[in-house]
């Protein structure tokens, strides 16, 4: 890749995805900055010679093609594709309705892979490209009520990722997984969070306490974006960018624990694990 990059950001209209699309923009790179509404990412960004705003519903495979198509008809390329866009539909699962834990998956694990399945050809085609991916530790250990929905979403983007990461090497194309922490970001905000109806009066209590926690943390977490987002332009200019990147001391402590968890269940019932093949 050269010095300067063409990026194309997802849900850029706000929180880390302004952040990041602001920090490549410093760094003179040119974007691609997509929201569901484009006038979100001019309120945002204001105006530069650099930035494309592109209205984009990642769930839309129709909409996510014209998003690639009109960055290299601009641009002339795109070598970063940042996956930001999400939500988070909280619950505990026998609560939540059907239709919003799909909806949960349709954007949270299908819009990357929407996005994704449109800039492969482009990047094919120039033997070079990155496609960075914002996970969540939910994605590496789901931990705490309320999270089963956004957990089965960012777990599959880990599979998903880890899986197709190989198939596209060959032409250059390199993948990378980000684990964020609690950032201050907007994720928490009721703009981007939707509570499921407390229906089922054995989960009442801890409904009641979950959502209060869930509420007292946002604008209270320790995570920078504006850091982040250095840190992820910091690492897409490396030859090697890490296959996953933990974010935050907290991403670091959960993959610490996940790990030796594993080890521990691995070794738990070790003999029995270990003799399941057929007897000679």
């Amino acid at each position: 890749m050269t010095n300067s990059q063409v990026w194309l950001i997802t849900g850029a209209g706000r929180g880390l995805g302004v952040h990041i699309a602001k920090t490549a923009l410093n760094a003179g790179h040119e974007v691609v900055a997509t929201a569901r509404r484009a006038e979100a990412i001019t309120k945002a960004l204001g105006e530069h010679d650099a930035l494309l705003p592109v209205a984009l519903d990642v769930t839309d495979p129709g909409a996510a093609a014209a998003a690639i198509e009109a960055t290299v008809d601009k641009f002339g390329r795109l070598d970063v594709l940042v996956n930001n866009a999400g939500s988070f539909n909280a619950g505990f699962f026998e609560e939540m309705a059907p239709e919003d834990f799909r909806s949960q998956i349709e954007t949270t694990f299908f819009g990357p892979v929407n996005v994704t399945r449109a800039a492969l050809p482009q990047m094919r085609r120039q033997r070079s490209g990155l496609v960075m991916t914002i996970s969540s530790t939910a994605g590496i250990a789901a931990e705490g009520d309320f999270v089963s929905a956004y957990a089965a979403s960012k777990f599959a983007v880990e599979g998903w990722m880890e899986g197709f990461g190989p198939e596209v090497a060959p032409f250059g194309i390199k993948t990378m997984l980000v684990e964020p922490g609690f950032f201050r970001t907007e994720l928490l905000t009721p703009q981007s969070t939707k509570y499921a109806e407390a229906s089922i009066d054995d989960y009442a209590d801890r409904t009641n306490s979950t959502v209060q926690a869930w509420k007292s943390m946002d604008g209270k977490q320790a995570g920078d974006p504006a850091k982040l987002a250095r840190a992820l332009i910091q690492l897409a200019a490396l030859d090697e960018p890490p296959v996953r990147f933990a974010a935050g001391a907290d991403s670091v402590a959960l993959f610490e624990k996940k790990a030796h968890t594993l080890l521990e269940q691995a070794d738990a019932h070790r003999a029995l694990s270990s003799d399941m093949a057929y007897d000679d």
